[in-house]
């Protein structure tokens, strides 16, 4: 099966009821991707599926193929997407677990919404859980990555 993933097409040997999930960890090794909870309940496994949230733990490999995904790997090489320097800036990160999936929800909402509210985000980001308890400093970095996208 081909998959395009992150600017490049591959061939990866999964079958079409793969969890994409497992794909991009197992054999194409992006480990940025977690899993959580299995269920697409918890946000941990989104990714970009043509500048969508998808949660990969429930998307078969099959509904992707030929569509554009994107991985936290994929925002950028060097952390320079606008989203991961405002949450090193502002220091968002406590255990780290659920922030590739809380990074990628806020990165597709700004695509849509270049200055969202609090309402935005909240909405945007309510399926994106942290054990943490972060909320605050992820709202407060999803600002600061949209004014950081408008320099």
């Amino acid at each position: 099966m081909k998959l395009h993933v992150n600017g490049t097409e591959h061939e990866v040997a999964a079958t079409p009821d793969m969890p994409l999930l497992w794909a991009l960890r197992d054999l194409m090794g992006l480990t940025g991707t977690k899993f959580g909870c299995g269920i697409a309940q918890c946000g941990a496994c989104t990714v970009h599926v043509d500048g969508s949230p998808r949660r990969a733990c429930v998307t078969p490999v099959e509904a992707v193929a030929g569509k554009k995904i994107t991985t936290i790997e994929g925002l950028s090489k060097d952390g320079s997407h606008p989203v991961q320097r405002a949450w090193a800036e502002l220091d968002v990160v406590q255990c780290g677990y659920c922030q590739s999936g809380q990074i990628m929800s806020a990165a597709a909402l700004l695509a849509k919404v270049p200055a969202p509210s609090d309402t935005d985000i909240d909405q945007a980001l309510s399926g994106n859980i942290c054990r943490c308890g972060t909320y605050p400093r992820i709202r407060a970095a999803v600002h600061r990555a949209a004014e950081l996208t408008k320099t």
